[in-house]
């Protein structure tokens, strides 16, 4: 098979990709190494940044998401004693989407076929050729059957574990990485949420958080040791945790139910650079993780999504060449500064293993200065809503 783009990775950064190039008469194939039940099946992030949202309004695939999607003009930090409300829509202008990243995922498959965007799933053994000629290829297995796809580029949006970012000799890049010694404790449930908008919480017994998939269904997390067992977590346990964590208010008006998702997931910062070698390109989680603090992940790879695909058009459309060569460069630029809100938002919301009584009163100050600063307020707010392309 031969074509002009093959994309490794159908989740929401592949076929958003696919789509905007699709959209500019460019010929796209993706590969997925899952089935499509089991893309869908991902439980992920929840808050879209207003780049994302173009995106889905670009390509005239955003009916469903303003439809069920809630808009957010504001999210809460606790320090347990009181939520401390960070205004967005007054402080920027711009407000944020509580739509579920299964749900993006789901718009673009569906829209797939309509759209000619050819998706191969179940593509086993999924390898990258050649990839600093101006022929790559890649090859993989399916029902015992190998195949090869021949493109003129290859971009890989197959997430951290993908085999995307392998195919990049060590000696042509360097990876920075920061393992945080502690994960993320959630629990799915179809309830109310406990408040219309977001509440991060510092308490004293570690971090909480109070988030929604919508007006029925609730997503709570609590911070864990990164060794911990979810089997040790019965539901009645984590609702107590969760009340003492975000505190009263937040407390009396949340409502209990059965899990419908529990799990634990682990936290990382990482970034991969360069996200360009010869014609390979990533895109998303094979280039970069950021903590979940502050829902930069699904955004930051749209971010990426929206810088590749302006490059690739460039160069279909008119042999821009410089377009291709400066991705990497624009990409990491805001990258790097999302991995930084999310550092920053960490450390302050979380309890670290070695902070002593000095570490716990610096937070403290700073979530005081935040309250009272709406100069702190603004900065938060900024980078919350997602900072310029």
């Amino acid at each position: 098979m031969k074509t002009q783009v093959a994309i490794i990775g159908a989740g929401p950064a592949g076929l958003m990709l696919g789509h905007l190039l699709r959209a500019q008469g460019i010929e796209v194939v993706i590969v997925e190494r899952a089935t499509a039940d089991y893309v869908l099946g991902r439980i992920r992030a929840g808050v879209l940044e207003r780049t994302t949202t173009d995106l889905m309004d670009q390509l005239g695939l955003s009916a469903r998401m303003h439809a069920e999607g809630l808009l957010h003009d504001g999210f809460n930090l606790a320090d347990g004693e009181r939520l401390i409300r960070i205004d967005i829509g007054a402080l920027t202008g711009r407000p944020v989407m509580v739509y579920g990243q299964t749900e993006i995922t789901r718009d673009l498959m569906d829209a797939a076929p309509d759209r000619g965007l050819e998706i191969i799933y179940e593509a086993s053994d999924v390898a990258l050729h050649d990839v600093e000629t101006d022929a790559p290829y890649l090859t993989y297995n399916r029902d015992g059957v190998a195949h090869r796809i021949d493109a003129q580029f290859l971009c890989g949006c197959d997430g951290y574990h993908g085999a995307s970012r392998l195919a990049i000799p060590a000696s042509a890049a360097k990876a920075y990485e920061k393992i945080y010694p502690f994960g993320w404790l959630g629990i799915l449930a179809d309830v109310p949420p406990c408040n219309h908008e977001l509440i991060y919480a510092n308490h004293e017994r570690g971090f909480a958080l109070a988030s929604m998939r919508s007006e029925k269904r609730s997503r709570y997390y609590i911070q864990v040791p990164s060794d911990e067992a979810v089997e040790r977590w019965s539901d009645d346990r984590l609702w107590d945790e969760l009340a003492i964590r975000l505190g009263p208010e937040a407390a009396a008006h949340m409502t209990r139910g059965p899990a419908l998702e529990k799990s634990i997931a682990p936290l990382r910062s990482f970034v991969f650079e360069r996200m360009r070698h010869g014609r390979l390109m990533l895109a998303g989680d094979s280039a970069h993780i950021v903590p979940p603090t502050g829902a930069k992940g699904l955004n930051l790879s749209m971010s990426d999504v929206h810088y590749l695909s302006q490059s690739l058009i460039a160069w279909f459309t008119r042999r821009d060449a410089d377009a291709v060569a400066n991705y990497s460069n624009k990409a990491l630029a805001r990258v790097w500064k999302a991995e930084r809100f999310s550092w920053q938002l960490t450390k302050l919301m979380h309890r670290f293993p070695d902070d002593d009584s000095f570490d716990r009163r610096m937070q403290i100050a700073e979530l005081d200065y935040i309250a009272n600063s709406i100069a702190a307020q603004t900065a938060i707010a900024e980078n919350y809503v997602g900072l310029p392309l």
